[in-house]
């Protein structure tokens, strides 16, 4: 007799993508935002996500224009998805009213295969390759080719209890152990990261198979491989869900209530984006106190751990009207003195290796040289046209956590992902 959570990985999800695209096509395209009507500079629309003082850089790099252009910040949805969305809409209906795009990073090789943006060559693509991270790098380029320029990256740290753990452990098997010690002394013990059936199961497990040595993709991205690594990175996300150190809610959780979580004072450690670290100094100084960071745990014993990245490229439309423009306001937006003034008020991490080195980094980023090190050593995501397919197929396969079975899993993914590369990516 086949038990029920045999019987639940063997039905793999089905994922209407033909559907989803087909409405998406039916819709109307929103109205392009002006460009030269008055007769004045080409404004350039810049459409990128929430950031508080982005519209300061935005002003900056309008004085440095001297009256040839104007950028316009257009604000995107809050959720990624929603930002897609809106994107793919317009895109595909070759808006001339889009100039320049912040891409998350694993949408670059998508757009770039649909022929929605262009490629960065010349004297752009020299000064954007010049001193940038080589991680954040990879995520901007598609079949060799620089399709963006990375305007920030991330990186999740693990953030851990000083009064209750000496030392950071160095792989989740030692965080397990020390973490079933605190609980059976009665002291705060849950490990908190995100496990909920979205982006962020995909990036934990993305995470431990690299570190483990694992390749989800082939190194062209056109074919699963599920090797050996990705299946010993199963068996260590099953063996974490079912330690008895998370927390309850862990396959519901989610970055935010993961950082309120640990801020209440139930876990020793949390695994999360540096976002926490201000928020935990504003809402609990005295906790902040205690609290210390480290790269994430690796799965092998003195072999690094490699995180996954996270981040927004910056890329100019095929559609257009002033692309030359657009690549020059795109440099400025992400010149190191931009991304050093929107790291210290934004808090978003800088791709520009030499920004770390600034002074005014140590107050804002005391973590600055674990996220480096982290960055100079990187796991990125699959990098195919097809990830969000990817990603949709995996999150459901990989949730719950702890009904993981490795090696059938890791079967069941491998089928996944063969069929979802076939679609090419969700293009409208």
């Amino acid at each position: 007799m086949t038990d029920p959570e045999t019987a639940r990985h063997r039905r793999r999800p089905i994922v209407r993508l033909g559907a989803a695209a087909a409405a998406m096509a039916l819709l109307a395209p929103l109205a392009a935002c002006g460009a030269d009507d008055t007769g004045g500079p080409p404004t350039l629309n810049l459409y990128y996500p929430p950031e508080q003082n982005l519209q300061k850089v935005v002003d900056d790099c309008n004085a440095q224009a001297q009256g040839r252009y104007e950028i316009a910040y257009r604000v995107l949805p809050r959720q990624a998805d929603d930002q897609r969305v809106q994107m793919v809409r317009r895109l595909a209906a070759e808006d001339s009213g889009m100039d320049l795009l912040g891409l998350d990073v694993t949408w670059t090789q998508e757009f770039a295969s649909a022929d929605w943006i262009r490629e960065w060559t010349g004297q752009d693509k020299a000064e954007v390759e010049q001193g940038t991270l080589a991680g954040p790098l990879e995520t901007a380029r598609y079949e060799d080719k620089l399709y963006a320029a990375p305007k920030n990256t991330n990186v999740q740290l693990l953030w851990y209890r000083k009064d209750l753990v000496p030392q950071p452990p160095t792989t989740w098997d030692q965080m397990i152990s020390a973490a079933q010690q605190l609980k059976d002394q009665g002291k705060p013990y849950q490990v908190l990261t995100m496990g909920a059936q979205y982006e962020g199961l995909v990036v934990l497990y993305n995470t431990l198979a690299e570190s483990a040595g694992g390749k989800i993709l082939n190194d062209d991205g056109t074919k699963a491989e599920m090797d050996e690594g990705t299946v010993r990175a199963l068996e260590q996300l099953r063996r974490f869900a079912t330690s008895g150190v998370t927390s309850p809610s862990f396959s519901n959780a989610t970055e935010d209530p993961v950082r309120l979580e640990f801020q209440s004072g139930s876990g020793a450690f949390q695994v999360n984006w540096p976002f926490v670290y201000p928020a935990l100094q504003e809402a609990d100084p005295e906790l902040a106190k205690q609290v210390g960071w480290a790269r994430i745990p690796g799965v092998d014993e003195g072999t690094p751990s490699k995180v996954t990245i996270g981040g927004v490229n910056l890329a100019v439309s095929s559609y257009s009207k002033h692309p030359e423009l657009s690549f020059e306001a795109a440099r400025c937006i992400r010149s190191a003195e931009h991304q050093k003034f929107s790291a210290i008020n934004d808090g978003v991490p800088p791709t520009i290796e030499e920004v770390y080195d600034e002074p005014e980094m140590t107050e804002a980023y005391p973590m600055k040289d674990t996220i480096l090190e982290e960055l100079k050593d990187p796991a990125t995501r699959p990098l195919t046209p097809a990830y969000q397919s990817i990603s949709t197929v995996m999150s459901a396969i990989l949730s719950p956590p702890s009904g993981i079975r490795p090696q059938q899993t890791a079967d069941e993914l491998r089928d996944a992902i063969a069929d979802a590369l076939q679609s090419k990516g969700v293009l409208p």
